[in-house]
């Protein structure tokens, strides 16, 4: 089914729901304020959370915001091409993977300083390995507030994609995402093999290309090499793939069944399904 533009999204109530909703009065308050902010505070930025690959799984908040953009700045080599429909016709869309940073900043200063809504959209969460502190930092610089809206990270889309829950009472109550030490230095006391341990669920980013390593880190660890496993690529995208493995085997499927690039790795004593009601939790006991 195809995705619906913004503007082409019913906005009717149901019957029977005819009342103002708190919401509607929130809306329409924050409407009132932004009418009233002088051109330095309408100077935004919003970085837009838009979640693993699914058009789909963006916020309700992100739609809104992505619909009334003036100006579009998104990852074209990781974002979902569908996500632009939620995008109004007439907004420019600028595509950010060719971009160097300062380039990319001065672009949206200039837009913002020109009175355009302008959003900046990110693949996942903001929160994880989006590098937004830095686009952050020089946009304040110039004077332009920035605002984030979360979104589905792949780790979570990877948890839908194999049917399980990450944490799991008596086997595992945290969950430690990471990733390997490639380009980009891990802290000096914050090495892969130190953050692990076997008793929690490891969520591993940006690594696919480093099987032999994240193995070896993670045999130093105290992980078994029997311990489950599981790769997921291109989570919640239509060619997602998953490989249920365990941990000394996993670095042979990413290298023989190309899943090294936007790849997410699950390891961990919850992702055996043998054991799934080993341990319940007192959620619904007296």
């Amino acid at each position: 089914m195809p995705i619906p533009r913004y503007s082409e999204i019913p906005r009717s109530r149901p019957s029977g729901f005819d009342r103002p909703s708190p919401v509607d009065a929130e809306m329409k308050t924050r409407i009132k304020g932004d009418e009233e902010m002088d051109d330095r505070e309408r100077m935004v930025v919003h970085f837009i959370g838009v979640g693993s690959g699914d058009p789909e799984l963006i916020t309700v908040k992100g739609i809104r915001l992505l619909g009334d953009a003036d100006v579009v700045f998104y990852a074209d080599s990781l974002i979902h091409p569908d996500m632009l429909r939620y995008a109004k016709r007439e907004a420019a869309v600028h595509g950010s993977s060719s971009m160097r940073l300062e380039e990319l900043v001065e672009m949206m200063v200039e837009y913002c300083r020109s009175g355009k809504k302008v959003v900046r959209l990110v693949s996942g969460d903001p929160s994880l390995y989006s590098a937004v502190n830095e686009q952050v930092a020089l946009l304040e610089e110039r004077g332009i507030r920035c605002e984030i809206v979360p979104g589905v990270s792949s780790f979570s889309a990877a948890a839908a994609a194999l049917g399980l829950e990450l944490t799991c009472p008596e086997r595992s109550q945290a969950v430690i995402l990471a990733r390997a030490e490639g380009k980009t230095p891990l802290p000096e006391k914050g090495k892969l093999a130190e953050v692990l341990h076997p008793s929690a669920t490891a969520a591993i980013f940006l690594s696919g290309k480093l099987g032999e390593r994240l193995l070896e880190d993670f045999l130093a660890a105290g992980y078994r090499t029997q311990t489950p496993a599981a790769i997921v690529h291109r989570a919640s995208w239509e060619e997602e793939k998953k490989v249920e493995t365990t941990l000394s085997r996993f670095p042979a499927y990413l290298k023989n069944e190309g899943m090294n690039r936007q790849t997410l790795i699950l390891v961990g004593e919850v992702l055996d399904r043998k054991t799934r009601e080993a341990g319940r939790s007192r959620l619904y006991g007296r």
